[in-house]
């Protein structure tokens, strides 16, 4: 593909087929998601020993338990013996094994086989080695992130490095105890795009005077089209007669005690990629986890986090709540809005990005190099 000339001002996106092409879609699951540490969960979801989750990485199905140590331990979600699925449910807990439903090979909380019909007459079956496969596990900020690589990539650097570059320091993050909250809204969103249109959108606020009315009269600079995750350390002020991160600009509940007045009153967001926003704001924390489907198909899970004194007392978060849903409804509906487009013949050499959203090409670029492509 020949080059576009184009004004010093705009600069080219990603041409359409990134984003309805299967075959690139496949390249992004496995160099992308089956690489990366991946957010799939938040641990409180674990409460006990024998709680579980299934969740997509990638092409893979992953288990994700807590063992009788307490400790988080995640498996591929694969029998040993004829690869029959373990557990179809997207939740759940069992007492002390997981049993394939097929031919009751059982494995226990760590993944070692530990029963089986006939397996007394099979003295050469290793129990470990034929348990269930391993996969990477971490926690940070009382979320559990996976990563399917046999040598996963440092942590440090590939996910509490992207916090920090936002943010400027590790502390500006702590402050904030993410991984003390409570759960006070859960809601999943089955978005039919595909995953980088709404990585894009989070990452600029171009848009934000056009379809985020509620949002900019809380944040009056992102009327502006203000990109303030392009700037270290910079947060958002809320507008002067505006009381706290609500729907209509009302007080809001309790603030986290470890935010400083430097970070009073402001919201910070940040990006890390593949799949995860996390937005902070004084008394609450926004979490968005994104789960790829398929090249047009995009499942986000969003978790509000409040004190859990605050969940405890019963008190009304529909103001806090309100907002960044409809904030994700309406991003949301825009992603839905371009994904049929990327398909036209008007998109085939893409878009061009104006110099507010310059920095999304940063993102193209990181795109392409993880997949080892280019848009010629």
């Amino acid at each position: 593909m020949t080059a576009r000339s184009l004004p010093p001002s705009v600069i080219a996106t990603l041409p359409g087929s990134y984003y309805t092409d299967e075959n690139i879609f496949a390249l992004e699951q496995a160099r992308v998601f089956e690489t990366m540490w991946f957010c799939v969960a938040r641990a409180s979801d674990l409460g006990r020993p024998g709680a579980f989750r299934t969740v997509q990485v990638g092409r893979e199905s992953v288990l994700v338990t807590r063992a009788r140590d307490g400790s988080i331990r995640a498996f591929l979600n694969v029998c040993r013996h004829r690869g029959a699925r373990i557990r179809t449910e997207e939740s759940g807990e069992v007492k002390r094994s997981f049993q394939c439903p097929y031919h009751a090979w059982t494995y226990d909380l760590e993944g070692k086989l530990i029963a089986a019909p006939n397996l007394t007459r099979m003295p050469d079956i290793d129990r470990v080695e034929y348990g269930l496969i391993n996969v990477h596990v971490r926690e940070w900020i009382g979320y559990v992130w996976v990563c399917l690589a046999d040598e996963p990539p440092s942590f440090e650097a590939d996910v509490i490095a992207e916090a920090t570059h936002r943010l400027g320091d590790e502390r500006s993050i702590e402050n904030y105890d993410i991984a003390n909250l409570r759960v006070g809204r859960r809601i999943v969103y089955d978005v039919k795009a595909n995953w980088k249109l709404i990585v894009e959108n989070f990452m600029e606020c171009y848009h934000c005077a056009t379809i985020h009315p509620e949002l900019t009269e809380v944040l009056p600079e992102f009327a502006d089209g203000y990109a303030a995750q392009s700037f270290v350390g910079h947060g958002a002020e809320f507008g002067e007669e505006i009381r706290g991160f609500t729907v209509d600009g009302s007080e809001g509940v309790d603030r986290i005690p470890g935010v400083g007045e430097d970070q009073d009153r402001r919201y910070y967001a940040i990006t890390i990629k593949p799949q995860v926003f996390v937005n902070l704001v004084p008394d609450h924390v926004i979490l968005h986890r994104m789960f790829p489907l398929a090249a047009d198909r995009t499942i986000v899970e969003c978790d509000w986090l409040f004190l859990g004194d605050v969940v405890d007392s019963g008190r009304d978060l529909g103001p806090s709540v309100e907002l960044f849903h409809r904030v994700n409804v309406q991003d949301f509906e825009a992603c839905e809005r371009c994904q049929p487009a990327m398909n036209s013949r008007a998109y085939a050499e893409g878009g061009v990005l104006v110099p507010s959203e310059h920095h999304i090409g940063a993102f193209h670029e990181w795109v392409l190099d993880r997949l080892g492509t280019g848009p010629g």
